[in-house]
C-alpha cells in the first residue's frame, strides 16, 4: 500500500533522514523503531505530509503523494496520531470524534462511526460528555485514535502510542493495533520506542538509527535477533 522511496528530509542544515526506503504491506502493522533522535517522528511527518521532503518520493497505492497538502492526504484514506495523541482537552469526547469525520459528508455514516468507536473503547463511551482534560492518559491516547478512526482511514500513520502509559494500558493499545489489521483489514505503521511491545503486535519491523535503515525484517525474526536488539532496540 504504502512506498517510500530514498526519502530525504532536512530540518535547516540538519538532516534528519537520508534515503529511506521503507515497504508497508496492505492489512499489516509496521514498526519503525529507535532511538530518540532516530528519524521516527519525522519520517510519519513526510508521509502524512507535514513535512516536504528534500528528495525521494512517498507513493500510496503506487500513486505519487509526495508534498500534497495534509487535507488532501487524508482524503485519500491516511490518518495520523501524532505523539501525544493531539486530543483537544476543552472539547469533550463527543466533540472531539466528530472532529475526525468533520471532512465527511455523510452525518449518518459519521454516527455509525462514532458508536463503533465507543465500542471500541468502552470508557471513552462512558465519558463521551466529559471534556478531554478530565480524561486519563490512556484514555486520551484511546480518544486519540478513535479520532483518527472515526474518518474511516485505510492507513494509520501512529506516533509513540506507549507514551507514559502504564503497561497494562500500552498491551490494550497494541490489541487494539492489532485487531484493527485482523478484522478491519486496516494498515498500521507504529512508531514506537518501546520495541518489545511494538513487535509483539507487528507484522514486520524496520530500525532507524541517525535517519538510516540499518534493519528490515519480520517482526519474529528480529525480536530474534539478539545483536540487532541490543545494539539498537535496549533489549
Amino acid at each position: 500500500m504504502l512506498e517510500v522511496k530514498d526519502l530525504t528530509v532536512s530540518y535547516g542544515a540538519v538532516r534528519a533522514l537520508g534515503g529511506v526506503d521503507l515497504s508497508v504491506a496492505e492489512g499489516s502493522v509496521t514498526a519503525v523503531l529507535g532511538a530518540n533522535g532516530a528519524g521516527k517522528t519525522t519520517l510519519l511527518r513526510a508521509v502524512s505530509g507535514l513535512l516536504r521532503p528534500r528528495s525521494g518520493r512517498v507513493e500510496l497505492d503506487g500513486a505519487d503523494i509526495t508534498g500534497l497538502p495534509v487535507e488532501e492526504v487524508v482524503r485519500l484514506g491516511v490518518a495520523h496520531v501524532p505523539q501525544n495523541g493531539g486530543v483537544i482537552t476543552e472539547l469533550t469526547v463527543q466533540e472531539n470524534l466528530r472532529l475526525g469525520g468533520l471532512w465527511r459528508r455523510d452525518r449518518a455514516a459519521l454516527a455509525r462511526r462514532i458508536a463503533d468507536m465507543y465500542e471500541l473503547f468502552p470508557p471513552l463511551a462512558q465519558r463521551r460528555s466529559r471534556t478531554a482534560a478530565t480524561l486519563s492518559g490512556g484514555e486520551r491516547q484511546m480518544l486519540a485514535l478513535a479520532r483518527a478512526l472515526t474518518g474511516a482511514p485505510r492507513l494509520l500513520l501512529v506516533d509513540e502510542p506507549s507514551l507514559g502509559l502504564a503497561p497494562r494500558v500500552v498491551a490494550q493499545l497494541m490489541a487494539v493495533l492489532r485487531r484493527l489489521c485482523d478484522e478491519d483489514g486496516r494498515t498500521v505503521l507504529l512508531v514506537e520506542q518501546n520495541a518489545r511491545s511494538a513487535l509483539s503486535v507487528a507484522d514486520r519491523a524496520v530500525v532507524l538509527d541517525l535517519g538510516s535503515v540499518v534493519a528490515d525484517e519480520a517482526a519474529a525474526v528480529l525480536a530474534a535477533d539478539d545483536r540487532l536488539r541490543h545494539a539498537y532496540l535496549g533489549f
